[in-house]
C-alpha cells in the first residue's frame, strides 16, 4: 500500500490525480491510501513525520503550505516521492509540471486568435514566493505578453484564493463591475475558469465573441461546461504514471540508492469552444458591466 498526500479533493485537480494514481497503482496491485492535509503546514509535517501514513510502504506528497525553506524536511526514513512546485532540490525523487512554458503556451494561444488585453484569474495575495505555482504561471503569462510586445497591465491580475469556482465568478465579477477593458481571461486553473464562464455568462458577455477564456489543468469537466473550455493538459498521466513507478522503485531499493530524480511531464493545449477563432473586439473601446438579473 502506498499513501497519496494533497491539500483537498475538492479541487477537481487533486480528485483527478487520485483517481490517475489508484489506476496506475492497480496493474501493480498495490492500493492507495488518500489523505486530505487540507492544505496546512500542521497537516503536511504530520505526513513528513510520519504520523498520518503509517500503514503505508511509501508516499506521494504533494504540499501546498510548506515551502523551500522547508527542504531539509524531505529527509525522511521511508520512500517518499514529491509532486507540484512548492519544493526543489531535496533529496527525493520529484515529478513537477512545466508551469511557466505551459502558462506562455496558454498565453500565446490567446495571442494568436487576435486578444490583446487578457486577464489572469487565480493570482496569490503574496508575490514573494517565486515557486508557487500561481507565481510561476504569472511569470510564463508576462513572457508571453513579453514576446508580444504586449504592456502589463497590473489591473488585469487578479486574486482567487483559494482556487475554488466561487472564488473564479467573484473576481471575475468584480473586474466586469470595475469597467477594467479586457477581451480573454487565463484562468490558472480549469476549476476557477468554471466560475469565470459563470460569471461572463450571468453579465451576457459573449465567449468566446467578446471574451476567450482559457483554464489549466484540463479536467474532465472543462469538456461539458457551455461553452466548453480551452485548457493546458499538464501531463496528468504522465504525472502519474511516473509518480508510482519512481515510489515503488523506491519501495524495492535494496543497497545502493540511486541519486534524486526530477522529472518534468510534457504538455500542450487543449483548444475548445472557449478560445473558438473569430474577429476579436476592441477591447481598448469596451468595457463589460453586469447587466442585471
Amino acid at each position: 500500500m502506498i499513501g497519496l498526500a494533497i491539500p483537498e479533493l475538492r479541487q477537481t485537480y487533486f480528485a483527478e490525480l487520485a483517481d490517475r494514481i489508484s489506476r496506475k497503482a492497480a496493474p501493480h496491485k498495490v492500493s492507495v491510501l488518500i489523505d486530505q492535509t487540507g492544505g496546512t503546514r500542521e497537516g503536511e509535517l504530520a505526513v513528513l513525520a510520519g504520523e498520518r501514513l503509517r500503514l503505508t510502504d511509501g508516499v506521494l506528497f504533494s504540499p501546498e503550505s510548506l515551502g523551500q525553506d522547508d527542504i531539509h524536511l524531505l529527509d525522511v526514513d521511508f520512500p517518499l516521492v514529491l509532486l507540484g512546485e512548492r519544493m526543489f532540490g531535496g533529496t527525493t525523487d520529484h515529478v513537477t509540471m512545466h508551469n511557466v512554458g505551459s502558462a506562455r503556451a496558454a498565453t500565446a494561444h490567446l495571442i494568436s486568435i487576435g486578444r490583446r488585453r487578457i486577464a489572469v484569474i487565480g493570482a496569490h495575495p503574496s508575490n514573494r514566493d517565486d515557486i508557487r505555482s500561481a507565481n510561476l504561471r504569472i511569470r510564463g503569462y508576462r513572457e508571453a505578453l513579453e514576446v508580444a510586445g504586449i504592456p502589463h497591465d497590473p489591473r488585469l491580475v487578479r486574486i482567487a484564493v483559494p482556487w475554488h469556482r466561487e472564488n473564479g465568478a467573484v473576481a471575475m465579477r468584480e473586474l466586469i463591475e470595475e469597467g477594467v477593458p479586457f477581451d480573454a481571461v487565463f484562468c490558472l486553473t480549469d476549476t476557477l475558469g468554471l466560475g469565470v464562464l459563470r460569471a461572463l455568462g450571468e453579465a451576457r458577455v459573449r465567449v468566446p465573441d467578446e471574451v476567450a477564456v482559457i483554464g489549466f489543468d484540463n479536467i474532465d469537466e472543462a469538456r461539458f461546461s457551455v461553452p466548453s473550455l480551452s485548457s493546458v493538459e499538464p501531463g496528468g498521466d504522465q504525472i502519474a504514471q511516473t509518480a508510482v513507478e519512481l515510489l515503488l522503485e523506491r519501495v524495492m531499493e535494496k543497497d545502493d540508492r540511486v541519486a534524486p530524480r526530477q522529472i518534468r511531464a510534457d504538455y500542450h493545449i487543449v483548444e475548445r469552444e472557449s478560445t473558438g477563432r473569430s474577429e476579436p473586439v476592441d477591447a481598448t473601446n469596451v468595457a463589460f458591466h453586469a447587466d442585471p438579473l
